[in-house]
């Protein structure tokens, strides 16, 4: 977005001089998280339900706790990520997770929350964000920002990388990619519908789009999304959200 500033030249009516500048990324995202939600992110809690998990997450001042639900055959297992590490129990019964376990059940319940909580996580610590292009989707501007994490912070998927589409008069998130290396590594890009506010925090749902091309650059596949030539895998779908801050309580 480019900002005008007016100047009245005296000598010459009618005349002007416009100066402008570009926006950072961090002014970008800065932005577009206040859009969403902004400072309702930092102490809110929040419940919803995906693919018939219940999920949970509550921030307070820093600390935060990501949990999900899951009903098995014996019993209800309940997961909870924070600060600390995981805890695991079901039917209300601490439950010892052998190591080989740890990291995926976290990064699992990590990245529910992640995605259903953007733009939120996009200031986190260890996120190295970059400007790195604009472009036109369906008519509409939109700014390109690659996110890559630092080691230190970045989790046990620090070498994922990500792209965001940012309208660039709106201040949303409205198309996402990102290209993951476990499993035999992946591509993912998502569309965003369904744009809905719950109690002062933007969320929505992704259609989710796959190319079995793997030496694809994130960086073209909006042009790929226009063509047609995406594969749609499947949707993603929050059900059941609510939504409690602090100011609830006032």
């Amino acid at each position: 977005m480019k900002r005008y500033w007016f100047l009245w030249m005296p000598f010459f009516l009618g005349s002007f001089t416009i100066l402008s500048y570009q926006m950072s990324v961090q002014d970008i995202v800065n932005k577009t998280i206040e859009k969403a939600g902004g400072v309702k992110y930092d102490n809110a809690m929040i419940h919803f339900t995906f693919r018939g998990k219940q999920y949970q997450s509550t921030r307070n001042k820093g600390a935060y706790q990501l949990e999900r639900y899951i009903k098995a055959s014996d019993g209800l297992i309940h997961d909870v990520v924070s600060n600390i590490g995981l805890e695991r129990t079901i039917e209300s019964c601490t439950v010892k997770v052998v190591d080989s376990m740890v990291t995926k059940i976290s990064d699992g319940v990590n990245s529910v929350h992640y995605f259903a909580g953007l733009p939120y996580g996009l200031n986190a610590a260890a996120v190295q964000k970059e400007l790195v292009g604009e472009s036109l989707i369906k008519g509409v501007s939109y700014y390109k920002i690659k996110v890559t994490f630092k080691q230190e912070g970045g989790g046990t998927d620090f070498e994922d990388e990500f792209l965001y589409w940012i309208h660039k008069k709106e201040y949303t998130v409205d198309y996402l990619a990102y290209k993951y290396a476990v499993d035999e590594g992946g591509i993912r890009f998502r569309e965003a519908y369904n744009p809905r506010i719950v109690n002062g925090i933007r969320f929505v749902d992704y259609n989710n789009y796959k190319t079995d091309d793997l030496t694809l650059p994130l960086f073209d596949l909006d042009g790929l999304f226009e063509k047609g030539k995406l594969k749609l895998l499947s949707k993603i779908e929050l059900e059941n959200i609510f939504v409690h801050t602090n100011e609830d309580c006032c």
